[in-house]
């Protein structure tokens, strides 16, 4: 199972970092980092299988395969952010990182404005209907 291997590098990363802190702080950064890294890619692996599963939801229910790719933006954005912010917060940066997480905030809000425009159209069909 993908999780045990994902839980061991964290906590491989982890005890890495804390053993490094107390001789060499910048290796210990750069151990978090590159462990987190390593998560994501493991991460977006796993991912990458089930992304057919997507397309196949959007073919049975009619909704438009770009709106599909726009939310799998928004989501791989927030979670982006996230990740970055985490990073930021681990090397002092709470400011730069409340900012980004601002920024990214603001860029899922511009992808939405097309779901929302779907929806709005689906309301006034809807309505026409009626």
């Amino acid at each position: 199972m993908e999780i045990f291997q994902l839980v061991g590098i964290a906590l491989i990363t982890a005890v890495a970092a804390i053993i490094l802190k107390s001789t060499k702080p910048e290796l210990a950064f750069a151990v978090s980092v590159a462990g987190g890294i390593i998560l994501l890619l493991f991460a977006f692996e796993i991912f990458k299988d089930s992304l057919s599963v997507f397309g196949k939801i959007a073919d049975a229910t009619g909704i438009s395969s770009s709106l599909v790719k726009i939310l799998l933006k928004m989501i791989g954005i927030g979670y982006l952010v996230e990740f970055s912010a985490g990073i930021l917060n681990d090397f002092g940066q709470n400011s730069v990182a409340d900012k980004l997480v601002f920024c990214g905030k603001i860029v899922v809000l511009v992808l939405a404005v097309p779901i929302l425009e779907s929806v709005l159209s689906l309301v006034v069909r809807l309505l026409e209907l009626v």
